[in-house]
């Protein structure tokens, strides 16, 4: 991986937009992403947020194709290729590494328990599929089963740093953070993935990066900024109204973070709609609508 080609940054998780029709909205797609390296994103890659578990076959393998298609470059792309058994992923990883993405992102499987060992299993015939680095993710807070750190160790030292990176999001995330960092002698390399509600916590305790959703990107790039060049009043004053934001979003898991980023991908213009795959378990009703504009107006007004 070349040097602007270094995973690291703000890295926001590609929404999936859909037509009317019910297919991926690839105009929307390349407006979404156009918008996310104008404003300063350092890469992107799919996530849970791109309802990549809602995808069929044909449009999982189209976006994997599509995604580093439309970047050209200006930064790396990782897929998401978690699955329900470690054939589905191996296949998975071995077609973005085809589609010339630059990372993988996996999530255990969601429907079984499994022992350390068969994780460590699952993980390790990933990273021995391709030459590609791959960010292991715990999404356990909304979906899936959490991953022990003796797991996360074990892989680290097997494949080490430039292999293994981390994505660890299950709740406390802060002090699992912290002790990831401790158990590997800070040697993991972590990102974060709260939507921005635990983007200075995560900072503090050493990430190297964020996984936002696309809807509040110019803002967190700006309390990314605000934290590198040391300056914790702009952090924080931007980072308010995102924390409210998110907050919003975590009460209904991740349909709740899915309705209301497609709500303000299209208040920004940059979808057409804000469809999103069923079934789903709730929709956004009008009060919280409501919040969420006067919220994101004081974001736009912050940012101004």
């Amino acid at each position: 991986m070349s040097n602007h080609k270094q995973l690291a940054g703000v890295l926001p998780i590609v929404h999936t937009p859909f037509t009317s029709d019910n297919t991926i909205d690839e105009i929307s797609l390349r407006r979404q992403l156009d918008w996310a390296f104008d404003t300063g994103a350092d890469g992107c890659g799919t996530g849970m947020v791109s309802e990549i578990l809602r995808l069929t076959i044909e449009e999982r393998r189209r976006l994997t194709h599509l995604i580093p298609e439309i970047v050209n470059g200006r930064g790396p792309v990782f897929a998401s290729v978690g699955a329900e058994s470690t054939a589905q992923a191996v296949t998975w990883a071995k077609e973005a590494e085809a589609a010339d993405n630059d990372a993988l992102m996996a999530i255990p499987p969601t429907h079984t328990g499994l022992s350390n060992q068969d994780l460590t299993d699952y993980f390790t015939a990933l990273a021995e599929a391709t030459r590609l680095p791959l960010i292991v993710q715990d999404a356990s807070a909304y979906v899936g089963q959490s991953i022990p750190l003796s797991v996360l160790v074990g892989l680290l030292d097997q494949f080490g740093p430039e292999k293994i990176l981390f994505k660890p999001e299950a709740a406390p995330l802060g002090p699992n953070l912290s002790s990831l960092r401790d158990a590997t002698n800070g040697t993991a390399k972590i990102f974060e993935g709260s939507g921005g509600i635990m983007l200075i916590d995560s900072f503090r305790r050493g990430i190297i990066g964020t996984m936002p959703g696309m809807d509040l990107l110019d803002g967190i790039i700006e309390v990314w900024r605000a934290l590198q060049a040391g300056d914790d009043e702009r952090a924080y004053k931007v980072y308010y109204p995102i924390c409210a934001l998110t907050a919003l979003q975590m009460q209904a898991g991740l349909d709740g973070f899915l309705a209301i980023e497609k709500h303000l991908l299209v208040k920004r213009g940059l979808f057409a709609s804000d469809r999103r795959r069923r079934p789903y378990r709730w929709n956004l009703d009008s009060e919280t609508r409501d919040e969420v504009d006067r919220l994101f107006e004081r974001l736009l007004q912050i940012l101004q």
